[in-house]
C-alpha cells in the first residue's frame, strides 16, 4: 500500500475567525492529495480520463482532532484503504508539523465511484486502476471484492 504526502501552508484566506482552517478547505485538501497519490501511482488524471472513465465522490468524513492554523506546516497524506467493485475508498491525515512532533490535526476519506466519462454511468473500477491502488483491508488482506 502506498501513501503518498502531499505538503500544505494554510494561506490566510483558508483561516476563519476563530483563527483556524476552515472545514471546507479540508475537502480540497483531500482532492489535492488524491490526485497526487494517483500521478505518484502512476495512474494519473489524464490516463484515467483518455481511457474513459472519471470518479465522483459520493461520501467524505472529516474528523477534527487539532487545530491547524495560518502558515503551520502541514503535509497531507493519502492511502487507498478499500476497493470494491465499483468504488474505492482514499483515507486522509492532516499532520501538523510542530516542534519536532507530527501531530494527527485531522482525519478523514473520500469514497469515490469510478463512472463513464461518455454517460456519467457507473463502471467497474478498471483492472489497470485496481492494480494501481492496490489497497489492503485492516486485516492486510487484499481487498477486490
Amino acid at each position: 500500500m502506498r501513501v503518498h504526502s502531499l505538503p500544505i501552508v494554510p494561506r490566510y484566506a483558508e483561516v476563519d475567525q476563530q483563527g483556524v482552517v476552515f472545514n471546507g478547505h479540508y475537502l480540497t485538501w483531500f482532492d489535492e492529495a488524491c490526485t497526487g497519490l494517483l500521478d505518484a501511482l502512476g495512474y494519473g488524471y489524464p490516463e484515467l480520463i483518455s481511457a474513459g472513465y472519471d470518479f465522483q465522490v459520493v461520501h467524505s468524513q472529516i474528523d477534527f482532532l487539532a487545530p491547524v492554523r495560518w502558515r503551520d506546516e502541514v503535509r497531507v497524506t493519502a492511502e487507498c484503504t478499500h476497493t470494491g467493485t465499483t468504488s474505492f475508498t482514499v483515507g486522509f491525515g492532516v499532520h501538523r508539523l510542530a516542534d519536532g512532533t507530527d501531530q494527527v490535526a485531522v482525519r478523514g476519506h473520500n469514497v469515490y465511484v469510478v463512472v463513464s466519462a461518455e454517460d456519467w454511468a457507473k463502471r467497474p473500477i478498471p483492472a489497470s486502476l485496481r492494480d494501481a491502488l492496490g489497497s489492503r483491508d485492516a486485516q492486510g488482506s487484499s481487498m477486490t471484492s
